[in-house]
Formats: C-alpha cells, sequence, structure tokens
C-alpha cells in the first residue's frame, strides 16, 4: 500500500490564532505532499472552487459550514454556521455538484460532535443532512471528525447510522502516546466504519508546531496501522500549516515519499 494513493490534504485558509495566512493555494498543499485527494475547506463550494480541484483524484467539502465576517475594528474572522438548515443546504449543494465534478466523492463536517451539542441536533435532524447530501448521488459519503477525547461520549451510537467515513484526531498532541488504545475504541464506538487518520502539523493547544518526537511517532503508528487495517488512510492539517511548520511539513513530505 503505498502512502501517496490514502492521504489527503486540508486544503483553504483558515485564520487561526497565530498562523499567517499561507502562500500555499487551494491544490498547493497536495503538490507539496505529493496526494491527490483533498478535504476542501474553509471557502465556498462551487463551481470555481470545483474547477480549481478538478485534477485531483478525490475531493470531499466542507459542510460545518466556515464562513466569514467583518469585525468591528474593520479586519474579519471566519466562524462555523452550524445551523441544521445551513448544513442540510450545503450538504444538498454538494451532491449537486458532484454531478458535474465527478472528483467530489463525499461531504466533511468538522468539529462535528461540538457543533451538533452547541445547535441541540436531534439525530433524526442529523438523518436528514445525510439524506440531503445522498439525495442527487447516493454513492457520496459523509466524513466526521471525531477527537480521541470525545470517544466516552454516549450518543454517538444514536448518529452512527449516518456517518459513513471516521476522520479521527488527536487534539493534544501530548496524548499521541495514547493513540493505539484510542484508535481501538473508536473502532468499538464505530464497529466496520473506515477510519482516516487526522495528522496535525500544529498543536494548537499549545499554538505551537506539533513536536517532532510527537510526530514521528503518529506518523509510525500510523504506518503500523496501515498495515494492520485498522485505518484506511490519512488527512493532513493542512496546506495552510506548511509556511509555519516547515520542518513538520518537510518531513511528512518526505516520509510519504518514503512510504510509496
Amino acid at each position: 500500500m503505498r502512502m501517496k494513493d490514502i492521504g489527503w490534504v486540508w486544503e483553504g485558509q483558515g485564520l487561526d490564532p497565530g498562523v499567517f495566512p499561507s502562500i500555499y493555494g487551494v491544490g498547493e498543499g497536495c503538490a507539496y505532499f505529493g496526494l491527490k485527494r483533498a478535504c476542501y475547506i474553509f471557502h465556498p463550494n462551487d463551481e470555481q472552487a470545483m474547477r480549481k480541484l478538478r485534477h485531483l483524484d478525490e475531493v470531499i467539502c466542507d459542510i460545518s459550514k466556515w464562513k466569514w465576517q467583518r469585525t468591528k475594528d474593520g479586519g474579519s474572522k471566519n466562524f462555523i454556521d452550524a445551523a441544521p438548515a445551513t448544513v442540510r443546504a450545503e450538504a444538498e449543494n454538494v451532491g449537486r455538484l458532484s454531478l458535474k465534478f465527478p472528483n467530489i466523492t463525499g461531504a466533511f463536517h468538522d468539529d462535528m460532535k461540538g457543533l451538533v451539542k452547541r445547535e441541540r441536533y436531534t439525530p433524526a435532524q442529523y438523518g436528514e443532512i445525510y439524506a440531503a447530501l445522498k439525495r442527487a448521488n447516493p454513492k457520496l459519503k459523509l466524513w466526521t471528525v471525531v477527537y480521541t477525547h470525545e470517544l466516552e461520549h454516549p450518543d454517538w451510537k444514536e448518529f452512527a447510522p449516518f456517518i459513513d467515513v471516521v476522520n479521527l484526531w488527536v487534539w493534544n498532541a501530548k496524548d499521541i502516546p495514547k493513540l493505539d488504545g484510542d484508535l481501538d475504541r473508536c473502532r468499538a464506538v464505530f464497529p466496520g466504519k473506515p477510519v482516516v487518520m487526522g495528522c496535525y502539523l500544529r498543536d494548537y493547544p499549545s499554538v505551537a508546531p506539533v513536536p517532532m518526537d510527537m510526530l514521528k511517532l503518529q506518523w509510525h503508528k500510523l504506518v503500523n496501522h496501515l498495515q494492520d487495517g485498522k485505518v484506511t488512510g490519512f488527512s493532513i492539517l493542512g496546506a495552510v500549516l506548511i509556511d509555519g511548520q516547515q520542518e513538520q511539513a518537510n518531513w511528512v513530505r518526505d516520509f510519504i515519499a518514503d512510504h510509496s
């Protein structure tokens, strides 16, 4: 199994604290890491964007939905419009786009658990989003972000029927040594679901690059779990972080090449 065939890159400009706008435009993260699959996020899902990404093998489109707004000081910030009606409409939009751009293979729900709680979704409302995505194209898959520290929540069982792919993330880099056990717990919570391992370049809790020892540990664990079939692929967050995390990005790029 070649890593270059099973990897995804988050593409788009997010403005997180301490992260400056990147010199890498949408699609250039894939080129940097030698990958052909993208999680397109932070920007509108429209034909202009999909034309820019049509050279890739696969694209999954964010439905969370990240948007921009003006601030009182004249600047701007991004935020997630997670109202059920917004997400449902965005899912339906992605379904329609996929008919014209067949490399769209799914929709991506970032920070799913926290947003469902914030907006007080019922499982039935989430089922409507799932159905809206597949209305025009039943082949599309719904990806959701799941953090290892969220796995104990009891209500996953009610939402699991509407999740096709689990994108598992370790939010705190210091918890990477526990990944083997967390992955087993994830597979128990979501039996039979494909698990794609999320790989940060930046440790958001400490507002700093992922320490190199932790980053290397995760990637070596990833290889082991690809071999034992516990994960089906990986996703990198992301293109917007390459500039400020160059040591991490360069190491990951070379690691993928060495395993492809």
